[in-house]
């Protein structure tokens, strides 16, 4: 029993966690199960797996039926009716190519679904870190406006005491609205950026996110993922299977210029003779079949084989030319990454200095009531560095997310 209730004692006290606990990589998993972009691509590529037994397997044989109105007489009797049976065989190895290629771009459609998949984890950390980035500047703002408050309280006591002027406690004032106004804006802001978030998880609205309160950022080594750019990568592995799949339709279409043979069988339907008796009178007859195609009007299949070639190299040279912008898109993030981190890293420290001197500041004016213009400045100062490393924070992750997305890292 005393298992049993502390068992239960753990399983409430971790409920809010499961509740509320959701990080980046649980909403790219909801995202993932129901974001009606992503379940239409593979149910492209489910399609795509269907036409594999229609191109691979043999035409349907043909069964024929034909009356004689005026019967055929014969030694044995009058023909009176026949059943036809035909089946038709392509050239050796047809129906295999077309099978592959079909087999080919099925897998080529899957990685396109998987490349669907990894941009979408792109863009919903792209909708997620602007929701952190507003949590933390309305935080930031609030405390703003607490501390203007204060400096508002003092102020007044000091003109009060005649220890300063009525222009403090006016200049306080201004400051004041201003802070609750870019709350104001900042609150107004938060559902359309709800809404961005939710519509990837094509869910409502409406529905609340739970945000993280810290994000950490991780220096990373020079060159970061960079030997991976162009190692299995879905998109660059889509236009491969797709050149294989072109040269796989190459073949066919060599084969199908070809001939191609058919078995079939005749049963025709034989009355008996009434004006004699005969061996075999009345006997039905059976008669087999052999069918060849001659493919003499050779421009159709001429024509398959040089478009399966071109496209073999329209899908080379697109692979090369994504390969290109791979490369460029890597730089480009890189270089956005490094320049939001040597940003943080100078919000750190103009932080931390701005911080020191407005101390210094606040204790002169709380002896002397002198520099209150100078302490404003350096409060909203020291607003403007916190705000701007939250951005730069924001920033950061979503590069860094579009790095991951860039080099296939999910």
């Amino acid at each position: 029993m005393k298992l049993i209730k502390n068992v239960i004692i753990l399983l409430v006290m971790a409920l809010p966690l499961w509740a509320w606990g959701q990080d980046l990589e649980d909403y790219q998993k909801i995202a993932a199960k129901n974001n009606p972009g992503l379940q239409g691509r593979y149910k492209e590529f489910k399609a795509a797996l269907e036409k594999v037994p229609q191109v691979s397997s043999l035409p349907d044989p043909t069964l024929s039926f034909g009356y004689f109105i005026s019967p055929v007489e014969t030694r044995v009797g009058p023909q009176q009716a026949k059943f036809s049976l035909s089946q038709m065989f392509p050239w050796f190895g047809t129906l295999e190519a077309q099978g592959n290629a079909a087999a080919l771009m099925a897998q080529a459609k899957y990685q396109s679904f998987i490349d669907a998949r990894n941009k979408l984890f792109y863009q919903v950390a792209d909708a997620y870190y602007p929701l952190y980035e507003l949590d933390e500047q309305l935080r930031l703002q609030r405390e703003n406006l607490e501390i203007l408050e204060s400096f508002m309280t003092l102020a007044q006591s000091k003109y009060e005491n005649n220890q300063s002027s009525m222009v403090d406690v006016l200049r306080v004032d201004i400051m004041i609205k201003d802070a609750r106004t870019n709350i104001d804006i900042l609150e107004d802001k938060r559902q359309p950026l709800l809404t961005r978030f939710n519509n990837q998880l094509n869910r409502d609205a409406s529905e609340t996110v739970s945000i993280v309160d810290t994000i950490n950022v991780s220096p990373l080594p020079d060159g970061y993922r960079r030997d991976s750019l162009l190692i299995n990568h879905p998109l660059l592995e889509e236009l491969s299977l797709k050149e294989e799949a072109m040269k796989e339709q190459e073949k066919a279409a060599i084969r199908k210029g070809l001939p191609s043979f058919g078995l079939g069988l005749d049963y025709v339907l034989v009355g008996e003779r009434t004006d004699m008796d005969l061996a075999d009178n009345g006997q039905d007859a059976l008669m087999p079949m052999v069918t060849v195609s001659l493919p003499i009007f050779r421009g159709k299949y001429k024509a398959a084989k040089e478009e399966a070639r071109i496209m073999q190299e329209a899908y080379r040279d697109m692979r090369q030319e994504m390969a290109n912008n791979l490369g460029s898109a890597y730089e480009m993030v890189w270089f956005e990454m490094e320049k939001q981190r040597q940003n943080l890293d100078l919000y750190r420290d103009q932080i931390d200095e701005t911080s020191q001197a407005l101390n210094l500041l606040f204790t002169s004016y709380s002896n002397n009531g002198n520099d209150f213009e100078e302490v404003l400045r350096m409060q909203q100062q020291l607003l403007k560095y916190q705000m701007m490393k939250a951005t730069s924070l924001s920033e950061y992750k979503i590069a860094e997310a579009k790095l991951n997305y860039i080099t296939s890292k999910n």
